[in-house]
Formats: C-alpha cells, sequence, structure tokens
C-alpha cells in the first residue's frame, strides 16, 4: 500500500507541475504550505496567537518609531518640496506597517491609487497605497508577479507603476520570498495542543476530589444516593448526612504534568521569537547576563536595520514613479529613516574627527546623503 500511494502521489505532482508549467503558474514552494495543502491564509490566522501578535509588535514598533525625511541627492530644491507634500498627504505610518507584512508573509503587494491634482499645472501623485492580499496574486516561471482574474489561468500582468510588489529574501527558485510565519506554523501549532490538554487537565484535576466513606453494610441505594450527593455538592458546596458518614476533601497533586504543559508552551513562545525577532530576551524576560542583553539588543538593532532597508526601497521606487509621471527620467530625491541620535553617536564622532584632522574635507553631499540635509539647509563656511 505505502509503494502504491508514493507512486500515485508521484504521478499527481509531476501532473500538477506539467499543469502549472502550461498555464505559466509557479507554485508557492513553501514546504508547510505544499505538506499542509493549506493557503498563505494559514499563515494571517497565526497572527491571532497572542505571542506571535506580540513578537509582529514589537519588530515593527522598533522601526516606527522613528522619523524619516527626503534627501535631496542630485535633484533640484523643487522636486524635493513637491514629494515631500506628496508624502504629509499619505498615510505613512500605515504604509510602513503594511511594507512590514512581506517578511511575515514573504511578499507583500501593495496598490497604488494614483489621482490627478487641480490647478493650472496638473499633477500625477498617489492618493492611496494599499495592501493587498497575497493571495491574489502568483508569480510565473519566469518570476514575474502576475493578478488572478477569473477566466485566466494564467493571470494577467498589472499595469504600469500599480503594484509595489515588496520581496523578503526572494530568489530566482522561489520569488515568493521566505515566509517568517511559515516558520511559526507548527511551534503555534504545538503550542495550542499543549494549551488544549492543559485545559482539559485543569478541568479534570484542578477541582479537589470529594471522597465519602461508608458502612460496609450500606445498600447500593444507600451508596447511589451519596454518590449522586457528592456530585451535587461539587457545584453547590453543600451537603448534609448522616454521622456515621465521613466525607474527605482531597486535592489533586499532579506538578510534574504541569510542569510539562508549561515547559512546552515556553519551549514554542521561544521558537517563534527565534523567528520573528531573531532573538528572545525582548519578549522572553529571564535572568541573564549584562552581555547577554547587549548581544540580544545588538542583533535587534541589526533586524531593524534590515528592515529599514526594505522600506527606504520600497518608498525610494514609488518616489522614482512620481518624479518620471511629472517630471521625466531626471534624478529622483530618496526616502531615508532617521536612526536616533545614540544610534548615529558612533557615526558622528567619527565623520567630526575626520573633519577635524584637515587633511579630508567631507562634501556637502557626503552630509546630505548620510544625514538626510536638503541642499538649503547647509551652508559651506
Amino acid at each position: 500500500m505505502s509503494k502504491k500511494y508514493l507512486i500515485s502521489d508521484l504521478v499527481n505532482r509531476e501532473n500538477q507541475e506539467f499543469l502549472f508549467r502550461i498555464i505559466n503558474h509557479l507554485p508557492n514552494p513553501d514546504r508547510i504550505l505544499r505538506k499542509t495543502g493549506k493557503t498563505i491564509e494559514a499563515y494571517r490566522d497565526l497572527k491571532n496567537d497572542p505571542h506571535v501578535w506580540s513578537c509582529i509588535q514589537s519588530r515593527k514598533s522598533g522601526l516606527l518609531g522613528l522619523e524619516y525625511t527626503i534627501a535631496q541627492n542630485n535633484s533640484d530644491s523643487k522636486t524635493v518640496k513637491f514629494i515631500e507634500e506628496v508624502f504629509n498627504s499619505l498615510d505613512m505610518f500605515q504604509i510602513q506597517r503594511d511594507i512590514l507584512e512581506a517578511p511575515l508573509f514573504g511578499y507583500q503587494p501593495m496598490e497604488v491609487i494614483w489621482k490627478q491634482t487641480e490647478g493650472q499645472r496638473q499633477y500625477l501623485v498617489p492618493k492611496e497605497v494599499v495592501a493587498k492580499p497575497q493571495e491574489w496574486f502568483f508569480f510565473d516561471i519566469k518570476g514575474n508577479l502576475r493578478f488572478k482574474k477569473s477566466g485566466a489561468p494564467d493571470g494577467v500582468n498589472p499595469p504600469p507603476m500599480k503594484i509595489l510588489n515588496i520581496q523578503y529574501e526572494p530568489s530566482y527558485l522561489n520569488p515568493y520570498g521566505h515566509s517568517l510565519l511559515s516558520k511559526c506554523y507548527w511551534s503555534v501549532t504545538f503550542k495550542n495542543g499543549g494549551i488544549k490538554f492543559w485545559v482539559n487537565f485543569t478541568e479534570k484535576y484542578g477541582m479537589p476530589l470529594i471522597l465519602g466513606h461508608y458502612n460496609r453494610g450500606a445498600t447500593s441505594d444507600e451508596i447511589q444516593k451519596l454518590a449522586e450527593v457528592l456530585a451535587d455538592m461539587a457545584e453547590d458546596s453543600v451537603i448534609v448526612s448522616p454521622s456515621d458518614i465521613k466525607i474527605d476533601m482531597q486535592e489533586a497533586v499532579r506538578f510534574s504534568s504541569i510542569s510539562l504543559y508549561k515547559e512546552l508552551i515556553k519551549f514554542c513562545n521561544a521558537e517563534i521569537s527565534k523567528a520573528i525577532l531573531s532573538q528572545t530576551l525582548t519578549t522572553e524576560i529571564e535572568m541573564g547576563s549584562l552581555a547577554a542583553s547587549q548581544t540580544h539588543f545588538k542583533i535587534r538593532r541589526e533586524v531593524i536595520l534590515s528592515d529599514m532597508k526594505l522600506v527606504e526601497r520600497t518608498l525610494n521606487k514609488l518616489i522614482n514613479w512620481i518624479v518620471e509621471l511629472n517630471f521625466g527620467r531626471v534624478s529622483s530625491p530618496s526616502f531615508k529613516i532617521i536612526l536616533n541620535d545614540s544610534d548615529n553617536s558612533q557615526k558622528i564622532e567619527r565623520d567630526l574627527k575626520i573633519s577635524q584632522t584637515g587633511k579630508i574635507k567631507l562634501t556637502k553631499k557626503y552630509w546630505m546623503n548620510s544625514y538626510g540635509f536638503n541642499e538649503d539647509e547647509i551652508e559651506e563656511i
């Protein structure tokens, strides 16, 4: 039976891959989705887990608390002011939150809804940038994003400058990217199973056992009556009995089983923290050395820097679209997230020491690109 099952499974898989090649559809190679037969919606359900949600909020908040600026680069000040006005009209907080969904699911398509401004000179600017469900899209065998459409098995290409497709660690073999929630799937599944068994255990052994003693000469009816009275007592906690009947309350003691459930849940939460945050100390409060704490927070900072690059790259692509539509193929400003002064202290100290040597002069362009200054904010001495 096992050989027949393997052969039929192989045949079905080959037929599916052949069909996908015909309709130019590259299936998501995610192993969890392929083994369970589920869609990417299963990962969206994982957000209902409190620890998963806490880790997601912790990861996003590390970047969302930072300010941003529009760096001039080689563009003129008029273009910079124009981009600043466009971005001020958008919900940048929500847009950045949606961009950071890409590491969780592997990819995140976002639709740019354009509008035409009023006035003597009309411009095309984004009215909204809206995240769309991943299951509305797929990748073809060449790795291009396509929109699913009824009656079109091979999908349709999105219009130019319409979809910002954010991918997290994509590759030629896997344009869908790597999903962090995929790494949490079994941890959440096992944890939910452990919690279910723990609730059943608590329901069974959490209440004290009521033990009734009767004399050997008691009849079956008397014994049955005593059992019914004790059952009622479990809810009402009141009983009236003859003096020759003894009733004891016995506590259920099974600490070993409780510790087992706790350890399982604790282990699963730690695995979830490592998958989403790359460390555990910021979500799992434990005793540890100062060196360990510093190491964990350094890792957290590196995760924030990685997310910064993802957000900056996406919004710089949007800026390039805006500039090209309204001013042609000219130099574009760039979106830059500003790290806190404490994070920039080492870089600032290094730049000041270099400048004080008098042997190397840092240019105005360097200060603009490194710290987000605009040209009209810097005067050469």
